[in-house]
């Protein structure tokens, strides 16, 4: 019996090793068409209509999402999480109207700025083929690191924390 949890303990890690490695292969694969380019915006305006100034000497995470997104719901509690820490701009794409991004960010205690791409006119300045997609720059606001897919509460950290020195 007790060989079997082992042989079935040494399977499932390499299961989670292999599918790991897999989705940072295709991440990587689908950032590649990603626009590159430095973030050049200074200010915007939210979905609330606050004003949000970006941020000098200081690193930017950009975070592309939809609410009708599975992997976006899945990731929206990292993006939560990494908002109090660093700063954080989301841009929610072809979501609905202010208020039902209003009305969505309150069901789940979001608090994470958002920016409302209704026409998803932003996305495709950046290129965005899939979701999640986010882009972290450094406080020169040079892109360091892109991903499309979802992403951890720590792979996140580490990534701000590297922008951060």
């Amino acid at each position: 019996m007790k060989e079997k949890l082992k042989h079935y303990a040494k399977e499932l890690i390499v299961f989670f090793i292999v599918m790991t490695l897999f989705a940072n292969i295709m991440s990587y694969y689908r950032s590649t068409n990603l626009n590159k380019n430095s973030f050049s915006v200074t200010n915007m305006t939210l979905y609330d209509g606050t004003k949000f100034n970006i941020p000098k000497d200081k690193p930017l995470l950009v975070h592309f999402w939809a609410t009708w997104c599975p992997t976006c719901k899945l990731e929206a509690p990292n993006i939560e999480i990494i908002s109090k820490y660093y700063e954080v701009l989301t841009v929610v794409v072809k979501s609905g109207t202010d208020k039902e991004i209003q009305q969505y960010l309150h069901e789940h205690n979001y608090t994470f700025k958002v920016l409302n791409d209704k026409d998803a006119l932003l996305a495709q300045k950046f290129r965005i083929a899939g979701y999640p997609t986010t882009f972290i720059y450094d406080s020169n606001k040079k892109l360091v690191f892109s991903d499309v897919g979802y992403t951890s509460s720590f792979g996140l950290f580490i990534r701000m924390w590297w922008c951060s020195l």
